[in-house]
């Protein structure tokens, strides 16, 4: 029989997983405000630098299935992702790439101006650019939102994660051919890395749907079908080291345009994908260290600011050429803040990769812990004002 500390260090996960369920019911019902804000700091608090009930997180199943968690919610936002919007309205694309651009740019002059190397500058840079998809996505199904603003933060969200994971793999591989001082190669090695693992999702997107019709049970079969494969493909592109950001948004777009139906009752893939995002939450919150958080807080409220600053003014200032009011332009690009997740689970990565970056990122520490709580609270208030959820909808 198992001794007490043996027991507790087993169960560590799943009280944990509890706790932070029943703080994100009762905070949601008692505040009103986002339930994965109260994931977020459920996991912070019982983190093994904090109060030490959770143990130290880095490569291991509970890594594995924060990605599996993770990939669930890129499927299920590539599925939501209408390629030939940009097409059609190579504005709102412009508007997308200009904040991404601007904030990559203010974000690496802020840390510069604070004292920070090139390098960490260039890597904080390219994460502050991203739109954490999990915040996105589970707020606006917690909202059961629609509407302009709520289609445009979904998209530019997915545009958002594929350009950080970019410019993020660029530079660590920069990072590791340091000694060579080969930028050509990192990039062609990112390039040809984020190929392979948008085919390899795409891949998937043609036959699982191709292999749902044939077996002729799409309605019945298709979420466990889905779920399934997102489970085998996160575990491919992590033993082949490739992107499972790319790999599973890819495979969510590629789902869409082959036409399969994917009803109201399967977002955020039922039993299944509540509790993975339970778990994604705390775990997210779980690898920041509170003396590194507040080491980089200076930094950290900066960085936050500027982005906020580009992201809505790069949004708002193409609202009328994209077709919409300066009003719903501004509210779309500060929705576009969180970027949690996101961040912790490409740092994780680089550091399975060899790259331990997480000293030199000490403000991205203080970042993610700001925006893991406040967020879910920004994109839900901007979709509230912008009279799209389903609260408002009903008040008006």
């Amino acid at each position: 029989m198992p001794d007490l500390l043996t027991l507790l260090t087993n169960l560590s996960w799943p009280i944990a997983i509890a706790i932070a369920w029943l703080a994100g019911e009762f905070g949601q019902r008692w505040t009103g405000l986002p339930r994965i804000s109260f994931y977020g700091i459920v996991g912070f608090t019982m983190a093994s630098t904090q109060l030490g009930a959770l143990p130290e997180t880095g490569p291991g199943p509970v890594l594995a299935l924060a990605d599996v968690a993770f990939g669930l919610i890129l499927f299920e936002l590539g599925y939501r992702i209408n390629l030939r919007w940009f097409l059609s309205n190579p504005w709102l694309l412009v508007s997308g790439l200009t904040e991404a651009l601007l904030t990559f740019a203010a974000v690496f002059i802020t840390a510069r101006w604070f004292g920070t190397s090139d390098m960490t500058s260039l890597m904080l840079a390219s994460l502050a650019m991203s739109t954490s998809p999990a915040t996105v996505v589970r707020i606006v199904n917690e909202q059961r939102s629609s509407g302009q603003v709520t289609e445009r933060v979904m998209h530019l969200a997915a545009l958002n994660c594929v350009l950080s994971v970019f410019a993020f793999n660029v530079i660590i591989g920069f990072w590791i051919f340091h000694s060579a001082n080969n930028l050509q190669d990192a990039t062609l090695s990112t390039l040809v890395r984020l190929a392979i693992s948008i085919m390899l999702g795409g891949v998937f997107g043609v036959f699982v749907p191709a292999l749902l019709r044939h077996l002729g049970s799409m309605a019945k079969d298709a979420t466990v079908a889905f779920a399934i494969s997102v489970v085998l493909l996160v575990a491919i592109t992590y033993s082949l080291q490739l992107s499972s950001v790319i790999a599973t948004l890819g495979f969510g777009l590629m789902a869409r345009h082959r036409r399969v139906a994917f009803s109201q009752a399967q977002r955020n893939f039922g039993v299944l994908g509540e509790v993975l995002t339970v778990l994604l939450f705390v775990y997210a919150a779980a690898t920041l260290d509170f003396n590194k958080v507040m080491a980089g807080g200076a930094l950290a409220l900066s960085v936050v600011a500027v982005s906020l600053l580009t992201k809505t003014a790069g949004v708002a200032v193409f609202a009328k050429l994209s077709g919409i009011s300066w009003r719903k332009g501004a509210l779309t690009g500060f929705a576009l803040a969180p970027v949690s997740v996101f961040v912790v689970l490409l740092l994780e990565h680089a550091r399975t990769r060899g790259v331990d970056v997480i000293e030199e990122l000490r403000a991205m520490a203080a970042v993610t812990m700001l925006l893991e709580v406040f967020g879910p609270i920004i994109i839900q208030r901007a979709l509230i004002w912008a009279r799209e959820s389903q609260g408002t909808k009903n008040a008006s």
